[in-house]
């Protein structure tokens, strides 16, 4: 072979090779990315090319699939789904995903590795996709949905042994059904919820952190019990009524003026929820132990999952004395979600004992066999402080209900225990005050629940916005519901 015949073979062969080479680097390196870009249609003509799993309440699935005559074959269905949509999210053939909907989506579409066969896995066949359990009882979710009704708000209900989510209720809400397809319709339902300047689709229970307001005081009590500065609730403290802030002419008062907050004990100052007993006692203790005591709840996690994760609650660092003061009544920087004040009252209520919350209870195959369990988790170290500590608080809390601004949690024949909150907010304070009953209630089989309640929007008349009158209820209506 002459020179130029054999450079041409070398040449050709080495583009042989190069492309072999690229051809095998697309099939093993690119391949699952390519799988996975949301632009690649084969993504989503397998996806909706069978029924998928469903996602289950109680045992009996809150989804579906229907048929359509379009390439993509079946659309999600959805029972009740604005009273579902904050525990589901939504799948969508346009929008994508969210929530347990895209968390288990490989589960439920039946991509997920666990679920093959090994007939499967030689053929690289799809099989059919699974369910997943969730946590939520039916009773409890609609009775937090339908006490919240028109108001602006959220309410998240978990059992305190195991950190189960019994109810997960955020209003208003949508129905992920209606944008589910392709079509025109579905696009404009996507829009119309889009353009809501209530924004819908935000779930409130998990992703709106706000001031807590007066719950944030058991924060404070806990504080002040574990570190020693008193020795129960019903010590007598140190309040002047009413408090200078710190290093200012700033005189702090309390809602009710004949309120007994002067010197009150910690019982007495939640009962009337006394804003000069708590926030001398944030400043007593410092900010670094009420934020570390704050930790042990949850805020400052970034990572609280559900399995969907939450939104940040807040505890700040870098405050002067006055805006600790503040910041011990739940106000200044200070942002919790619903679902952090029920981890409060959850820890609270199992002595001191905090579990992580947990939405999903466990996930199946197609046939119905367990793939994944969810049984209880600690959260943390687990102890955010101690029995004793615990029980004298929930001695307090009880006293609210019974005698204090907590009488609308009342329920005939269980422990009740609760306390209010109306958390201040925007320039000045001239924005609607929040509405806030975080409780817990026990029943004479030793079962409980907490429950914690934010109502952003009455519609109430400010001076008629309070814990008590507007929150309250829809706790008392959760709680019922779980303890029958």
């Amino acid at each position: 072979m002459n020179k130029p015949l054999r450079r041409a073979a070398i040449f050709c062969l080495a583009l042989i090779v190069a492309l072999m080479g690229w051809v095998t680097w697309l099939q093993g390196a690119k391949a699952g990315e390519y799988k996975e870009d949301p632009h690649n249609p084969r993504v989503a003509i397998g996806k909706y090319a069978a029924p998928m799993g469903n996602i289950l309440v109680g045992g009996e699935p809150v989804t579906g699939s229907a048929a359509t005559p379009s390439t993509l074959k079946y659309k999600r269905t959805y029972q009740d789904g604005s009273l579902y949509a904050p525990v589901t999210g939504f799948t969508s053939q346009i929008f994508g995903s969210n929530q347990l909907e895209s968390l288990y989506g490989d589960l439920l579409d039946g991509s997920d590795s666990r679920l093959q066969s090994p007939a499967d896995a030689l053929t690289r066949t799809r099989a059919k996709g699974g369910d997943v359990a969730t946590a939520i009882d039916r009773a409890v979710q609609k009775a937090g949905h339908r006490a919240l009704g028109g108001k602006k708000g959220a309410a998240l209900a978990m059992d305190p042994a195991t950190g189960r989510v019994l109810g997960m209720v955020s209003t208003p809400s949508y129905d992920p059904g209606k944008f589910a397809g392709s079509g025109g319709a579905d696009q404009k339902a996507w829009k119309k919820m889009s353009d809501d300047s209530d924004h819908p689709e935000v779930n409130r229970a998990l992703r709106q952190p706000l001031p807590p307001g007066s719950t944030f005081k058991l924060v404070v009590a806990a504080a002040a019990l574990e570190n020693g500065l008193y020795s129960s609730v019903d010590e007598a403290t140190h309040s002047p009524d009413p408090y200078t802030l710190p290093h200012t002419r700033t005189k702090l008062t309390n809602e009710n003026a004949s309120a007994p907050c002067k010197n009150a004990d910690i019982r007495t100052a939640l009962q009337y929820s006394c804003n000069t007993v708590f926030a001398k006692m944030a400043v007593d203790l410092g900010k670094d132990k009420v934020k570390a005591q704050a930790e042990k709840f949850g805020f400052n996690d970034e990572k609280v999952d559900t399995p969907v994760r939450a939104g940040t609650s807040r505890y700040p660092s870098d405050m002067d004395e006055a805006q600790t003061a503040l910041s011990g009544i739940g106000q200044f920087d200070d942002q919790a979600t619903p679902l952090q004040m029920a981890m409060i009252s959850s820890a609270i209520a199992n002595g001191g004992e905090l579990r992580t919350p947990q939405l999903v209870d466990k996930l199946t195959d197609g046939g119905g066999n367990t793939v994944q369990d969810f049984g209880p988790q600690t959260y943390g170290d687990g102890k955010t402080m101690s029995a004793g500590t615990a029980q004298q608080l929930r001695s307090a809390m009880q006293t609210v209900v019974d005698k204090g601004t907590g009488s609308g949690a009342k329920i005939g024949g269980l422990t009740v225990g609760g306390k209010t909150g109306t958390a201040q907010h925007g320039v000045d304070n001239s924005g609607t005050p929040y509405a806030w009953f975080v409780s817990y209630a026990k029943d004479g089989k030793g079962r409980q629940v907490a429950v914690a309640v934010m109502v952003e929007d009455g519609h109430a008349a400010r001076n008629e916005i309070s814990g008590n009158g507007l929150a309250a209820p829809i706790a008392r209506a959760m709680m019922k519901a779980a303890l029958p």
